[in-house]
C-alpha cells in the first residue's frame, strides 16, 4: 500500500516492482481506497430509503480540480446506471476534463454550477470537499476559495430534501475562515462523515 504526495507516483512504482501495489492516494490524481469506502457508504446510507447506486443523484461540492477522492469516486460511479452528477465549484476548481468526459461517455447526466444553493436541491448525496491548499502551485491562491461553499444547517434545511445524506472524505477544515461543513450540522442525523470513517476500517 502506497500513499504519495506526487501525482502518478504509485503508477511509476508499480512499473518498477513485481508485487501488487495498492494506491492509497497520490497527489491530486487518484484515491481508490477512499472511493471504495465512499461507494460502500452511499449504498449503506441509501439502503434505508430503498434507493441504490443506479439512478443516484449526487452533488460533488468544492475543490473538484485537486480533490483526488472526487476523481476516483467519479470513475466508480460511472460504472452504474443513470447517475445524475451535480458539479458545484468555482470555474477555476472545476472537475478535470478527463473525468467529466468519462462521466458523459458513460451516458450520465451532468449539471455544472458555481452556485451552492442551486446545485444541491435535488441530490440524494452531498459530497463536500475542502480546498486542497497544499495542491495549489501557489498556496496563497487557495485562500480566496476557502469557505466559498459553506454548508450549514440553515442552507441544508432550506435547499435540500429531508433525507439528503452529507458526506466528506476528510479531513474536515474547521478553521473559521475555511469551514466547509459548519459545526451546527453535527447533530444532523444525515451527516454521515463519522459513519463514513468507520466504514473505512472495514473496506481498507
Amino acid at each position: 500500500t502506497v500513499r504519495h504526495g506526487d501525482s502518478g507516483a504509485v503508477q511509476l512504482l508499480s512499473e518498477k516492482v513485481t508485487c501488487s501495489v495498492i494506491n492509497a492516494g497520490d497527489g491530486s490524481h487518484e484515491h481508490p481506497s477512499q472511493a471504495l469506502l465512499d461507494l460502500y457508504t452511499i449504498r449503506k446510507e441509501l439502503d434505508s430509503q430503498h434507493k441504490g447506486l443506479d439512478n443516484l443523484r449526487i452533488a460533488l461540492i468544492g475543490d473538484l480540480r485537486y480533490g483526488r477522492a472526487v476523481h476516483s469516486l467519479c470513475k466508480l460511479l460511472s460504472l452504474y446506471k443513470n447517475v445524475h452528477f451535480s458539479l458545484v465549484s468555482p470555474p477555476e476548481l472545476a472537475l478535470p476534463e478527463e473525468y467529466l468526459e468519462q462521466i458523459r461517455r458513460a451516458g450520465h447526466e451532468v449539471q455544472i454550477s458555481s452556485d451552492l444553493q442551486s446545485g444541491i436541491g435535488a441530490a440524494d448525496i452531498l459530497y463536500v470537499t475542502r480546498t486542497q491548499e497544499e495542491r495549489f502551485p501557489d498556496p496563497a491562491e487557495a485562500d480566496k476559495y476557502k469557505g466559498l461553499f459553506r454548508l450549514n444547517q440553515s442552507i441544508y434545511t432550506e435547499f435540500c430534501e429531508p433525507n439528503t445524506v452529507i458526506m466528506h472524505p476528510l479531513p474536515r477544515d474547521s478553521r473559521a475562515n475555511a469551514s466547509e461543513l459548519d459545526i451546527d450540522l453535527n447533530d444532523n442525523p444525515n451527516l454521515a462523515i463519522f459513519r463514513q470513517t468507520d466504514n473505512g476500517v472495514l473496506i481498507r
